[in-house]
């Protein structure tokens, strides 16, 4: 006849698995919430850089200006101008409007994880 156990309890290979287990899950889920993280930064800077290109279009053809001037951030920005406020990079970086031909930029630089070049930040045209 087999002994019954009074205490049944975990051994320390079984905790030593569950832990293992749980530091793999985490492992995988903080690369790709870091990932995604840096891609809705991305998509945001995209659209803020879009809707900069934008503005200045909208200022050349109302002011008629030529394609090699530059406008500033008080041409573009203001209750009643063309963006109602300054953007601002979700990843801290500093945009640069250029000329009215040259699309906006983001001075931002990616993280070394990320060489993707899906994640730069730029206008789509």
């Amino acid at each position: 006849m087999i002994p019954k156990r009074a205490n049944r309890a975990f051994t320390m290979v079984e905790i030593m698995i569950v832990v293992a287990i749980t530091g793999i899950i985490v492992a995988i889920a903080a690369t790709t919430w870091l990932r995604q993280r840096e891609v809705s930064r991305s998509r945001v800077c995209q659209e803020n850089l879009s809707k900069i290109d934008g503005a200045k279009e909208l200022f050349a053809f109302e002011t008629n200006v030529g394609h090699e001037e530059t406008p500033t951030w008080t041409d573009l920005v203001g209750a009643t101008l063309y963006i109602k406020s300054t953007p601002s990079c979700p990843a801290g970086g500093a945009y640069s409007i250029n000329s009215i031909n040259t699309a906006p930029t983001c001075d931002y630089s990616l993280p070394d994880f990320l060489t993707d070049p899906q994640y730069e930040h730029q206008v789509q045209h």
